[in-house]
């Protein structure tokens, strides 16, 4: 085997500091501070002595050391679980592009979604020092959370109606939603009344199914509850395949995700060849661009990514803590899977 000659590597360069670009310039280094500081007083000669001195080295300022002195890092975390479902990934888009518009520097975690996970990934943040945690996925313990906010971090959890006093949640109306497809159920005609829900037990999806759930006991109908798996399209199918074998198979399903609901309704249909919805209406729940293919026209409930992604900006902007949760209502998109 041929000796393959040793490749010398370039030593590793040192940023530029401000000290040479104050030399280049011919300013102080408390000018070239100054200079990068926004609302900071400098003259309009030094400012552009500066600002070429800068380009001509390639200076960039260093946030992270300056936020550090000055006890603000910029950096806002995300803890998320499930990061491919398309829920997920259109919420971080949304929220990660808004961050970054108002100057955030964004740093995503990814946790398996285990309580585990999700407190190994909240103590990553205080390493950091993030300004604040935007906690996606996963219940993380009130202890770690009141630790977090002693150190002057501020904690935002999504779908998370707790009692902990001290982080700022950001709900949807799960219940409102879940009652009411429970009516349009009833409307179209479904006498027989099934919840798909999953073993994820996560707040909004244990809200869901149980608002569901009385929603129907209030209108004399009893529900047949499945949890198949995770939340996901295999669960969804799952569900199908032990719902609709029965002898006595639903009518009318509300699952309490999109992605729930298409795994359902292909196993509906390939498994049991029923129509959908003559045989069978089916209800979602996100909006989740899958739900308007023309395969699945799917009726279900839209969250307000756009509205949720602006409020964590807006508050983020402000060293207000919110004191009230914050809910954001949903709204019904009406496709083909329920019978008018």
């Amino acid at each position: 085997m041929p000796i393959l000659p040793k490749s010398k590597s370039k030593p590793q360069k040192a940023p530029i500091s401000a000290h040479k670009v104050a030399e280049l310039a011919g300013v102080s280094r408390s000018a070239v501070s100054r200079t990068f500081t926004e609302g900071a007083s400098v003259s309009d000669s030094t400012r552009r002595k500066v600002m070429a001195a800068a380009e001509k080295l390639g200076y960039h300022v260093n946030h992270l050391a300056r936020g550090l002195i000055q006890h603000r890092s910029g950096i806002v975390c995300l803890i998320v679980a499930e990061m491919q479902t398309p829920y997920q990934s259109a919420f971080l888009e949304a929220v990660t592009r808004r961050l970054q518009e108002i100057g955030k520097v964004v740093m995503v975690l990814n946790t398996a979604g285990l309580a585990a996970n999700v407190e190994a990934a909240l103590r990553q943040t205080l390493n950091y020092r993030a300004d604040a945690t935007v906690v996606v996925s996963g219940s993380p313990s009130a202890s770690l959370i009141e630790t977090c906010i002693d150190n002057g971090q501020r904690v935002i959890l999504i779908n998370r109606d707790d009692p902990i006093v001290g982080p700022e949640c950001i709900m949807v109306g799960n219940e409102d939603a879940a009652r009411e497809a429970c009516l349009m159920l009833l409307r179209a005609g479904c006498t027989r009344l099934a919840v798909v829900s999953s073993t994820a037990g996560t707040p909004s999806v244990t809200a869901r199914e149980n608002a569901f759930v009385a929603a129907a006991a209030a209108e004399g109908f009893a529900v047949t509850v499945s949890r198949a798996g995770p939340t996901g399209y295999a669960a969804g199918g799952d569900s199908a395949r032990q719902l609709l074998a029965a002898s006595l198979r639903p009518d009318g399903v509300f699952c309490v995700t999109d992605l729930l609901a298409i795994g359902f309704i292909d196993a509906a249909r390939q498994d049991f060849r029923l129509s959908i919805p003559d045989d069978l209406c089916v209800i979602g729940f996100d909006d989740i661009a899958e739900a308007g293919w023309l395969g699945y026209n799917l009726t279900t409930f839209r969250q307000p990514i756009g509205e949720i992604a602006e409020y964590i900006a807006a508050i983020l902007t402000t060293d207000e803590v919110a004191t009230q949760n914050k809910k954001f209502p949903v709204q019904v998109v009406w496709r083909r899977s329920v019978r008018p």
